[in-house]
């Protein structure tokens, strides 16, 4: 009995499914299963953990960063049979890189670092990333009106991939201009409206909406206008477990949003993991460019061991311990043997679901 260890000729096997050339597939498998190795995203923990010659690592990794496109191989995991998409930004860091120039400030308008918004499919409790955008104060201008257009990116550079799902995403996406253009590409929504901003809701009618609401108590509103503007379906719910109401504006009918919004908490879990296991917040890299391929390769890594997690958890546990542990946790931190005959069948099993996934014939788990 043995730890499962993934072999580059398994990571090689994923890699070919979404790269097209050749010679991408073994480069990228050596970086992905260093990445896995490392449990990091830093450049230099990689290559020493590729084995070898480190310095020699490092410039490898340059030169396939400076000659690959990891975000269309990331893009590959487009799942066409997914109702609907989750987007959550999240914060990354960056307190001493005064001079990186995609580095400004955080919403606390003092810690430096940038915003990454990634885009994924729910899969089995939790969310794997298709693509994503960066953005931060500094190449935005500090500007509004920019920050807004850095959003609008989500929409255009994802169109014709979105085609009939849904994009479910949290309150920072609940202004005006962005719902327009969301309305105008004929992009089905769902968002968290932030009450936070006192905004106006207004009726059919032109009277202001009260958005208040009482513990236990579900109110819905159909046709209505945001700001007098964007028209809408409004639906507020505040559950016994919850501090807070919850406010969704959406295009949809009311109680289908809510129940698409309940299943967006996966992926601020998957983030977890990311952070947490694979310490993407830890990203360093001092050109835009590459930090974006960087985060690429992570994000096809955390998808690779996720499935291979998941095959080990429908393995090992049953009821409440199933529930407990991510597929991404199983697998790197859970330490569980198996024969070398069983490990190879739960990397196959788990190859066969990526490679369905990039085919578009899966089925994704709420």
């Amino acid at each position: 009995m043995k730890k499962i260890k993934l072999k580059l000729a398994d990571v090689q096997k994923f890699t070919a499914e979404c790269f097209d050339r050749p010679e991408e597939v073994g480069k990228a498998a050596r970086i992905i299963k260093g990445i896995l190795e490392a449990q990091s995203p830093r450049l230099s923990e990689i290559s020493y953990a590729m084995g070898g010659n480190h310095e020699a690592n490092y410039k490898s990794i340059q030169r396939f960063l400076a000659a690959s496109n990891p975000q269309k191989a990331l893009l590959c995991l487009a799942c066409e049979q997914a109702s609907f998409i989750l987007g959550d930004p999240t914060e990354i860091e960056r307190k001493q890189a005064r001079r990186t120039e995609y580095v400004g400030k955080l919403k606390d308008g003092k810690t430096r670092g940038f915003q990454l918004l990634p885009l994924a499919f729910p899969y089995r409790g939790r969310a794997i990333p298709f693509s994503f955008i960066t953005y931060s104060s500094k190449t935005i201008n500090e500007g509004t009106t920019s920050r807004n257009l850095e959003h609008l990116r989500v929409v255009q550079k994802l169109r014709e991939a979105l085609g009939e799902r849904v994009l479910v995403l949290d309150r920072e996406f609940s202004y005006e201009e962005f719902l327009q253009e969301m309305v105008k590409a004929g992009t089905g929504f769902v968002i968290r409206l932030n009450t936070s901003t006192n905004p106006t809701m207004l009726t059919r009618e032109g009277e202001r909406i009260n958005l208040s609401i009482c513990p236990g108590e579900r109110v819905i509103l159909e046709g209505v206008y945001y700001k007098g503007k964007v028209k809408v379906n409004l639906i507020g719910v505040w559950g016994n477990k919850f501090r807070e109401p919850l406010w969704l504006i959406t295009d949809l009918e009311p109680e289908e949003a809510l129940q698409i919004y309940r299943a967006r908490m996966k992926i601020e879990e998957s983030f977890r993991d990311l952070k947490s296991l694979l310490r993407l917040d830890k990203i360093m890299n001092k050109k835009r460019e590459n930090m974006e391929k960087v985060i690429a390769l992570v994000l096809l890594a955390y998808a690779i061991a996720l499935l291979i997690g998941e095959e080990l958890r429908d393995r090992m546990y049953q009821g409440r311990k199933w529930r407990l542990y991510s597929g991404l946790f199983i697998f790197l931190k859970q330490g569980i043997r198996l024969t070398k005959e069983s490990a190879q069948e739960v990397i196959q099993r788990a190859y066969l679901s990526f490679s369905q996934i990039v085919l578009g014939d899966v089925r994704t788990y709420v």
